[in-house]
């Protein structure tokens, strides 16, 4: 089936699964959120994989087994496409509405030493810099893990300390309770965003 938009049940549900996160709760609430939650995002995600690629539409179920916090559920549904080691796009639904982001959120040691190689590289480390101020500019929200102090072999005075500091690099949109989110258009405008994307995604996949 088509995507047809994400139902006010989808946000009431995890409003309601942020105050009672409880196996009662999501036992009765389940199939709300196999029909406002689960169904949607297939839909959307399937919508979008002729350009894109197939999603992974991640697990409801959060792995506490080494976390301090024992609550059993995510607060928010994601789901990722990828296209390179933890690299790729990604969208997600939860209280605040939803939201759309791109990048790699992680990096082995070797793919981080490749990346920050090319960030030290004047012509790609300035495309990089570039790119990121033409996302800014557009609204995008840069984040990531970053190093407090300049990663070793780095001088804390390279001209783009900032970048070399990062250990992932994504950046966001977020969409909120915008009605869009209720209807069909929302497949259009996610892909006009992961399109807007994809230079990032490539810079990454050419120099990690």
């Amino acid at each position: 089936m088509a995507f047809t938009g994400f139902p006010e049940a989808a946000l009431d549900f995890y409003d309601d699964l942020e105050i009672d996160n409880s196996k009662v709760f999501w036992e009765k609430h389940k199939e709300v959120y196999r029909t406002a939650v689960a169904g949607p995002m297939r839909e959307l995600t399937d919508d979008l994989a002729d350009e894109f690629g197939q999603a992974k539409i991640f697990r409801p179920y959060r792995d506490v087994r080494f976390a301090k916090d024992k609550t059993p559920y995510k607060t928010h549904q994601g789901a990722f496409v990828g296209v390179g080691p933890s690299t790729g796009y990604y969208v997600q639904i939860s209280a605040p509405g939803v939201m759309v982001a791109a990048g790699f959120y992680e990096a082995s040691a070797e793919r981080l030493a490749a990346i920050r190689t090319a960030i030290d590289e004047n012509i790609h480390g300035a495309e990089l810099e570039q790119l990121l101020k033409k996302y800014a500019s557009a609204g995008w929200e840069i984040g990531g893990d970053t190093l407090k102090t300049a990663p070793r072999g780095w001088s804390a005075d390279h001209p783009r300390i900032e970048l070399l500091r990062h250990k992932s690099l994504t950046i966001s949109r977020d969409y909120g309770f915008d009605d869009l989110i209720h209807t069909p258009a929302l497949v259009d405008r996610i892909r006009e965003d992961w399109r807007a994307a994809t230079p990032l995604i490539d810079w990454v996949s050419r120099h990690g």
